[in-house]
């Protein structure tokens, strides 16, 4: 068992460690883009000896929605698979006490049974608008279970479902599903517009976890895991795109038609996740209602949208 409260903890990825505070170590060093460019192997060095962690917990990516999928696949497999590299050799030659990494349910099989387990991981390729991205972070599966037997790294990873919850990205050109379509039915509201246009049938599945459910199981694993045994993190409710459309429009008092463009991809065609490893090796299981975390998103994004236009 790791006692987090005495480390000193780097946490890759911008805004991803708010929830974490109330967890880990007062010693947490949250390094930022500007300064540091994980991508870049001398930035992660230059990282290293700056913070002089004992336990890294990677949460940075390079990602966004299907679209952004579509636009950047080169770019996403790159970042991806380099800022782990990186992070992993420099943890390693640094003698790190333990590395936690988080991997994407977009690691899964594109037609993977549902729920998805973890020992399903490597039984099919990933759904293509998101494969080059799923595949860079899976590839750091194989690169912890290998330098554990080699060099004793211990290490931790979680695959959790699509995240959602106040301070997500909300950007229109990279923020996933949640975020996307709140902005979306928000900005019809205020302009009173007759319709909304979504991507796709709508006849996808998703599933959902509230960011500080994830970041609790996170912090477990961080705790109690010293090999690289991939848990899912799921949030227990699967729901149709069309569905979370419906829920999204009420919680904005959004009114309009909902209009879906066919030509668009759904990408895959389900998601849902079993999550008793979770329960077993971590005593880990989600807490927050999907709807009062949704109002609570809802909520967070019109007080950011206020004071942006103010």
């Amino acid at each position: 068992m790791t006692d987090l409260a005495r480390k000193r903890i780097v946490v890759t990825g911008g805004a991803g460690d708010e929830p974490l505070r109330g967890h880990a170590a007062e010693r947490l060093v949250v390094p930022r883009r500007k300064d540091f460019d994980l991508t870049v192997e001398a930035d992660v060095a230059r990282l290293y000896d700056a913070a002089r962690p004992d336990v890294v917990i990677h949460l940075a990516a390079e990602v966004g929605g299907i679209g952004a999928n579509l636009a950047q696949p080169g770019r996403f497999f790159f970042a991806n698979m380099a800022m782990g590299l990186h992070l992993v050799e420099h943890a390693r030659r640094r003698g790190l006490e333990k590395f936690v990494h988080t991997g994407t349910v977009c690691a899964y099989p594109k037609h993977c049974p549902i729920p998805f387990r973890e020992d399903d991981l490597w039984n099919g390729y990933p759904e293509e608008t998101n494969a080059p991205y799923g595949v860079a972070k899976k590839a750091l599966f194989v690169m912890l279970d290998g330098y554990r037997r080699q060099y004793g790294l211990e290490s931790a990873v979680v695959v959790p479902v699509n995240l959602y919850g106040p301070g997500d990205n909300f950007d229109p050109v990279s923020s996933h599903v949640i975020p996307a379509l709140i902005r979306k039915c928000e900005e019809a509201r205020l302009a009173g517009a007759a319709e909304v246009v979504c991507w796709g049938t709508g006849s996808a599945t998703r599933e959902f976890l509230f960011v500080d459910d994830a970041a609790e199981g996170i912090v477990r694993a961080a705790e109690r895991m010293d090999q690289p045994v991939p848990i899912n993190l799921g949030g227990g409710v699967e729901i149709a795109i069309r569905d979370l459309v419906a829920k999204i429009a009420r919680a904005c008092g959004y009114a309009g038609r909902i209009v879906w463009d066919a030509s668009k991809p759904d990408g895959q065609p389900r998601r849902a996740l079993d999550i008793s490893r979770a329960r077993t090796l971590l005593g880990w299981e989600p807490k927050q209602d999907f709807d009062s975390g949704l109002a609570a998103t809802v909520q967070w994004w019109r007080e950011q949208a206020g004071s942006r236009a103010s």
